[in-house]
């Protein structure tokens, strides 16, 4: 269930968010060489990958993930891409597979804070990239958020603050300055950018659901950790989200573009 969710979750992000998805892809992908070969790191469902081989129309994307499931998921929508797409089942944590360059991007969204080691994983991007090729990193600022009722925003404001305090302690990385982590791996940093991303209704059906499952797989992780009142509350608002017209989505990302 937990992986199904995280699958559809990234899926609907994709999905709900596609405008800022398309921004960032053509920014990053702007003047690369028309064949590039372009390697995603973390790819998940491939909702990346398939973005960059739809900008990029005659480059070769590989799509590299730990888990073989998310990376089935990756094969089956590139099916009709004739052959451009390749996955590779890969732990980043250790020397990553020598075949996965020379690249010319490195897309990495929402991959990077994942890393056991920060310091080495931006020094595997920098062997694996031609001289002159890019690296883009996206993170997270903030987790989406759906709410805007005042009672229920707190409720969701406690579960994100909880979330994040497991995130933390799970050893997940994600106040990394990557700006200096790029640097001191000797990439030029080229850009800084945040999106503020502040979406209101009417907002596409999609959103009710991604809603959903995001707020339901927050519920879930933190059976633990909150009380019985705050769970029943979670579970009141995650019933009622289908039919809810008020919802807006407001997340804060960040991108880091910096060349070899």
């Amino acid at each position: 269930m937990a992986h199904a969710h995280m699958a559809e979750m990234l899926d609907l992000d994709a999905e709900v968010l596609h405008e800022y998805h398309r921004e960032v892809i053509t920014w990053v992908s702007d003047g690369l060489p028309a064949d590039a070969r372009v390697v995603d790191l973390g790819a998940g469902t491939g909702t990346g990958t398939i973005a960059l081989a739809r900008a990029l129309p005659s480059a070769t994307i590989v799509a590299v993930d730990v888990d073989d499931e998310m990376l089935g998921h990756v094969r089956h929508r590139a099916a009709a891409l004739g052959g451009r797409v390749r996955t590779v089942a890969a732990d980043l944590d250790v020397p990553w597979p020598a075949d996965l360059g020379p690249a010319d991007l490195i897309w990495a969204s929402a991959s990077m804070h994942h890393m056991a080691d920060p310091g080495f994983a931006v020094a595997q991007a920098f062997a694996t990239l031609r001289p002159g090729g890019r690296f883009a990193i996206t993170e997270l600022d903030s987790f989406p958020r759906f709410l805007t009722d005042p009672a229920e925003v707190a409720v969701e404001d406690q579960g994100q603050a909880a979330m994040a305090a497991r995130r933390e302690e799970g050893g997940l990385h994600m106040h990394e300055n990557w700006g200096d982590r790029l640097t001191a791996a000797g990439f030029t940093l080229d850009a800084e950018r945040r999106f503020d991303i502040d979406l209101r209704p009417p907002l596409p059906a999609a959103a009710a659901r991604y809603a959903q499952v995001s707020i339901e797989r927050m519920r879930h992780g933190l059976e633990d950790r909150l009380s019985a009142a705050d769970l029943a509350a979670l579970d009141k608002i995650i019933a009622d989200l289908p039919a809810r017209t008020d919802l807006s989505v407001r997340t804060n990302r960040t991108v880091w573009l910096a060349h070899r």
